[in-house]
């Protein structure tokens, strides 16, 4: 019997049946041909295509097996990977997804036998998190890409490097606080009552014409003041030794309040910043995809555009790369020559690295600029590079 027209009904009936899934059961993997009924893979499996197949499969079984297994893994993983991340979802809704495929490479073709083997043995195999629940079996991708992995450590670090400075932060105003407490004491002052002798002697005062205050006498020339007067005088009195007792207390707790409007100036540029390119300082290329010739060789900043992507050329060949700060790392130089603080407390004060730490992956610097010069300090590795 012929084939039906092209634009005939039975040809449209036949494209249509043709473009959805078919039953996995009248499928070749060998060939990766899928029949529609139970006639059309009889056929195919008596041809003489399909029969050479199968004498190249019946030579080495199990390398056919081994390739359409990992195969079926690299594509399961990867739609996993990009569909739903790292987040837990039924493996029958990863599968349903997966086979909407037409081209997938079918499980019955691969080592597993159903989709619970295969989810147990992603979980035993350490490529996904699996558990069991009473509506099936559950899947959550585990991420180990490097690139994921390197930037999830620098989150940790930015965070740990932050509680680090919001810690010292508040020891100093602790003990800006102590020191001031104990200001305090040294300088209480004691009240006493004030008590006459005699209960018929009149209080008077003299007012001079000089800065100095009034002083009680009671001579008899004295003039004498009435009851409103005397009370005036009083206040008078206690008005200006309050303010000179003020006066006198900021005096001596100037210094003091330098400290701590030098602590707050201090706190501003201790707020880390997630960028810390600067011009002139030596770097190093991290990256492969500008090829070898510039893989972990060094370059000098020329210039910084929009905080995070830098011109640097290169040492040895001379060549201008424009690359973003991701694929950059710092470079220590030997004890003795001069560095730049990139980020922190001191973030652009040029200093001398003294020694290195090697443990605590931290360096000694003396500063050698700005108004802390010659303060020594100790940075993170990642805070500093070398200076051209």
């Amino acid at each position: 019997m012929g084939k039906a027209e092209f634009l005939s009904p039975k040809a449209i009936g036949n494209r249509i049946k043709s473009k959805g899934l078919q039953k996995l059961r009248w499928y070749c993997q060998m060939c990766q041909k899928q029949c529609r009924d139970e006639n059309g893979f009889k056929c195919h499996c008596m041809a003489e295509s399909h029969q050479r197949q199968l004498l190249l499969a019946s030579e080495n079984p199990d390398q056919f097996m081994d390739y359409f297994s990992e195969e079926f893994k690299n594509e399961f993983l990867e739609l996993i990977r990009r569909r739903f991340g790292t987040k837990r979802v039924h493996n029958n809704i990863v599968y349903n997804e997966y086979i909407s495929d037409r081209e997938h490479v079918h499980m019955n073709s691969t080592q597993w036998e159903t989709l619970t083997d295969f989810t147990k043995w992603l979980g035993k195999e350490g490529y996904c998190k699996v558990d069991e629940t009473p509506k099936g079996w559950y899947v959550q991708y585990i991420d180990r890409d490097p690139e994921t992995i390197a930037r999830q450590q620098e989150l940790e670090k930015k965070k740990k490097q932050d509680l680090d400075d919001e810690e010292r932060s508040a020891k100093f105003i602790e003990e800006q606080v102590r020191r001031g407490k104990e200001g305090k004491e040294g300088e209480t002052s004691f009240f006493t009552e004030l008590k006459r002798e005699n209960e018929e002697e009149k209080v008077a005062f003299s007012l001079n014409k000089g800065p100095s205050t009034s002083a009680a006498t009671s001579s008899k020339s004295s003039t004498s003041l009435g009851p409103s007067a005397l009370q005036a005088a009083t206040a008078s009195v206690k008005r200006k030794e309050a303010s000179h007792s003020s006066e006198s207390k900021e005096k001596k707790k100037k210094s003091a309040l330098d400290e701590i409007i030098e602590m707050e100036e201090q706190k501003k540029k201790t707020s880390r910043t997630d960028y810390w390119l600067h011009p002139n300082i030596v770097v190093k290329v991290l990256t492969k995809r500008l090829g070898d010739n510039y893989y972990k060789k060094k370059g000098l900043i020329k210039d910084v555009q929009e905080k995070y992507t830098a011109i640097i050329k290169m040492v040895d060949s001379g060549d201008k790369l424009k690359i973003d700060q991701a694929h950059l790392e710092t470079v220590i130089p030997a004890p003795g020559k001069r560095v730049l603080v990139l980020n922190g407390a001191f973030r652009g004060s040029e200093a001398i690295l003294d020694s290195i730490d090697e443990k605590k992956f931290t360096a000694l610097i003396t500063l050698d600029s700005g108004r802390l010069k010659g303060r020594k300090v100790d940075v993170p590795y990642e805070d500093i590079s070398k200076l051209a």
